[in-house]
């Protein structure tokens, strides 16, 4: 008799203290929870043996990049069902969740076990980090973390961002055209960095080059943009020589910690600062500050996480660690602010862009789709399935206010004190004075 569903469903109850808002559909064709519901599929009993041996979110991410579990329906209505069951219940209710602590628990877990089938669990799918070991953020580290993110095929890029392969989020004054939005984010960067012709901009974490060409080709500054991905950079100047801004713009695969050819008139860091660590966030905003002149202006567009009652108890999420940005971490917009104060700058503006990175990413999320078959074959199945669902929990937990995103317009005071911005700046339109 099929009936792994049915004791699935069983278990998970039992698990939970409460009823599954999703459907469940096993690998035996039974299945099992609310007819009108979107259903996790659970395409072989792997994924049991997965979750037993890395119980919670790294067990379940392995079983979603294998292709051993899958969701049928709306997957941002699927995600929002089971995060509000597991991932929003509370850090008390998870700690309940203890198999060692509670008989009720221990016997589900043997069910599972009974269900998972044969010992040991399979290896870890290839899409995820190898990790070096040793101390966090050392240049080779962070190199090879960026190149396991980003080294993945320019062609894979552009088929989920767009042409204007620009991989941060968009700024959207109604729900129009992506690329419209991501020029007008552009934009809305130089005209807060008050740019114009011949300054020197340093664009930190380049990317392909978006940013460079726009300020090189719209506002006439002279580029230097520093990335650790050889792809990225590749891309990036083959770009600028097809736009004939090869004299204004230059590509460097380079730390930003390297970087000694200051004094920048401005610096652009979009989407970068994520990578930095907390270890090493105030050595970032040090070395920032010494290249800027007295009077620069430093745009810093940064994701953001919520406050922790208790900061020590901050971990990087199992999923985006093992599989989207090794050793990146989030930090609350305060503690941005403070540390870049600290390290001399005067923080002019800041501007929350929370909804418009939820819109952003479900465009990213429907270019995937559509182009799925293509995406697989230009990286793997797994590696594509690890996008899916990684862009679709960010644009809910964006939406959720789980997370922000953030520009903080920062200057280097001159030595009179003077940050030289007009009295109204808001509008973005005046020009530096001095």
């Amino acid at each position: 008799m099929a009936d792994a569903a049915l004791r699935l469903t069983a278990l998970a109850q039992e698990l939970l203290g409460e009823p599954l808002p999703v459907r469940i559909r096993a690998w035996d064709g039974s299945e099992s929870g609310p007819p009108d519901a979107p259903a996790l599929v659970v395409r072989n009993r792997r994924a049991l043996r997965r979750l037993l041996w890395k119980p919670g979110e790294l067990g379940l991410a392995r079983a979603w990049v294998a292709g051993e579990i899958d969701i049928e329906g709306d997957l941002y209505e699927a995600l929002d069902l089971i995060a509000g069951l597991i991932w929003d219940r509370g850090a008390e209710a998870k700690d309940s969740l203890h198999p060692v602590r509670d008989p009720k628990l221990r016997a589900a877990a043997k069910g599972l076990l009974q269900l998972a089938g044969p010992w040991p669990p399979p290896p870890p799918p290839p899409e995820e980090v190898r990790r070096r070991a040793g101390a966090l953020h050392t240049k080779r580290r962070d190199k090879e973390a960026i190149s396991h993110h980003y080294d993945v095929g320019n062609d894979f890029y552009e088929l989920v961002l767009g042409p204007s392969m620009v991989y941060s989020c968009a700024y959207w004054e109604d729900d129009g055209n992506l690329e419209d939005a991501q020029r007008d984010k552009l934009d809305l960067v130089c005209r807060k960095l008050a740019l114009k012709e011949g300054d020197r901009l340093l664009d930190v974490g380049c990317g392909w080059g978006s940013m460079a060409i726009h300020a090189a080709r719209d506002y006439g500054a002279r580029v230097t943009g520093v990335t650790l991905s050889t792809e990225q950079a590749a891309f990036a100047r083959k770009r600028i020589a097809e736009e004939g801004l090869t004299d204004r713009i230059e590509i460097r695969v380079q730390d930003y910690r390297d970087v000694r050819d200051g004094p920048y008139d401005a610096i652009s860091s979009i989407g970068m600062a994520e990578h930095v660590g907390s270890v090493r966030y105030r050595e970032y905003a040090d070395d920032l500050y010494a290249l800027l002149k007295p009077g620069g202006r430093l745009l810093n567009h940064q994701i953001a996480r919520r406050p922790e009652k208790d900061e020590t108890a901050y971990h990087v999420d199992e999923f985006i660690d093992a599989y989207v940005f090794p050793d990146g971490e989030l930090a609350p917009l305060g503690r941005t602010v403070a540390t870049l104060e600290e390290a001399g700058f005067e923080a002019r503006d800041v501007e929350s862009l929370r909804e418009h990175y939820a819109l952003t990413l479900r465009r990213w999320v429907a270019n995937l789709e559509k182009h799925w078959d293509l995406a697989v074959k230009m990286t793997s199945p797994g590696r594509a399935r690890v996008w899916r669902l990684y862009m679709a929990a960010s644009a809910l937990s964006f939406e959720h206010n789980k997370i922000g995103v953030n520009q903080i317009l920062a200057v280097r005071p001159a030595q009179d004190g003077s940050a030289r911005m007009p009295l109204r700046a808001r509008d973005w339109k005046a020009s530096a004075t001095g």
